[in-house]
């Protein structure tokens, strides 16, 4: 890549090239963008973002354009500045910004096409708000709020519609709730805890429709997880799965064309210290047992993690050992 990056965002265009933006790199927020071409293998500057930000979400709506939400460009604040991105004419625009600055929040595409943006933190306070864009009017509204306000947890949209919100931190410490909204009602209902409460974990949902929960801190400053979870929707209880070989958090999870989950990098605690690591793992659902696969070349944790169309999948950037990395590699299944 051309610039170097951490806890920035990534998405898939229409086309199949990766869209990167945004992130950060010592105290700068990255306000740049660059474009990967997977035909070519090459990486192009594209115009960069009005704001620079990190903590961010970025999705791609129904028309293909690609909508940049909250964020922060300091540590202690929080955008609700939003921005539109059109690749058809390399071109960012400020739209209508949120109710509620936030970052460490959590977007999702609903299956009628609203993006659903919920929790999150501004400052020092916890959010439980939870909003919906409408691409077509560019407007947002709001919508039921969460039980437990929380940040840096997973949301999943499930096979039927419903979202899954998993962990995250607020006030009382780290997580262990899971709740479930509904958009036809607009409505929470908090369902089945996880077995270990988690921050700065993934969320996967499988093709049999479960979804894979792996890896996370839990309470306790130094603490890192191996563990794994799987959710039912169907009975909307979790349950045990094999433990990965080592903990980690801050890691991707990537759902593969044959099935499996994808699983790299991140870091864990060794002896009060953080350990970067360049570990992958390979969960097959059929077997639920865990697979080793290649290491990559450098340790990287808060990167990105994109499937592209032929199946194999991009790590961009992220912090290593000695700060955010421009560096990036690509994996294949085959």
């Amino acid at each position: 890549m051309f610039y170097s990056r951490s806890w920035h965002a990534a998405v898939t265009l229409f086309n199949g090239s990766i869209l990167v933006c945004g992130g950060i790199a010592n105290t700068d927020y990255r306000a740049s963008t660059e474009l990967y071409d997977p035909v070519n293998r090459r990486w192009q500057s594209t115009r960069a973002m009005v704001h620079g930000r990190a903590q961010h979400t970025l999705s791609i709506l129904p028309n293909g354009q690609i909508l940049a939400v909250g964020g922060r460009a300091d540590v202690n604040s929080g955008y609700k500045k939003v921005q539109l991105y059109n690749p058809l004419t390399d071109t960012w625009m400020v739209t209508r910004s949120m109710q509620n600055a936030r970052s460490e929040h959590a977007a999702s595409l609903l299956n009628n096409g609203q993006l659903f943006v919920t929790g999150g933190i501004y400052r020092n306070d916890y959010l439980n708000s939870t909003e919906l864009y409408n691409s077509i009017s560019n407007s947002w509204e709001t919508t039921g709020q969460l039980n437990y306000a929380r940040a840096s947890f997973t949301s999943s949209v499930l096979k039927d519609g419903n979202v899954l919100i998993t962990g995250g931190r607020n006030n009382d410490g780290v997580l262990k709730s899971t709740e479930l909204y509904d958009p036809s009602t607009g409505k929470w209902s908090i369902i089945d805890d996880l077995e270990f409460a988690r921050v700065d974990h993934t969320a996967t949902v499988l093709e049999n429709g479960k979804v894979l929960v792996v890896g996370g801190s839990s309470n306790g400053t130094f603490i890192s997880l191996k563990s794994a979870e799987l959710y039912d929707p169907l009975t909307k209880r979790w349950f045990g799965t094999s433990n990965m070989s080592y903990p980690r958090c801050g890691h991707t999870a990537s759902l593969l064309p044959n099935g499996k989950v994808l699983v790299t990098g991140g870091y864990f605690f060794l002896f009060s210290r953080i350990q970067v690591v360049n570990t992958v793992k390979l969960y097959n659902p059929r077997t639920e047992t865990w697979d080793f696969v290649e290491s990559f070349s450098v340790p990287r944790a808060h990167h990105t993690a994109s499937v592209l169309l032929d199946g194999r999948v991009l790590i961009a950037g992220g912090l290593g050992q000695g700060g955010s990395l421009n560096s990036a590699e690509l994996y294949s299944p085959y």
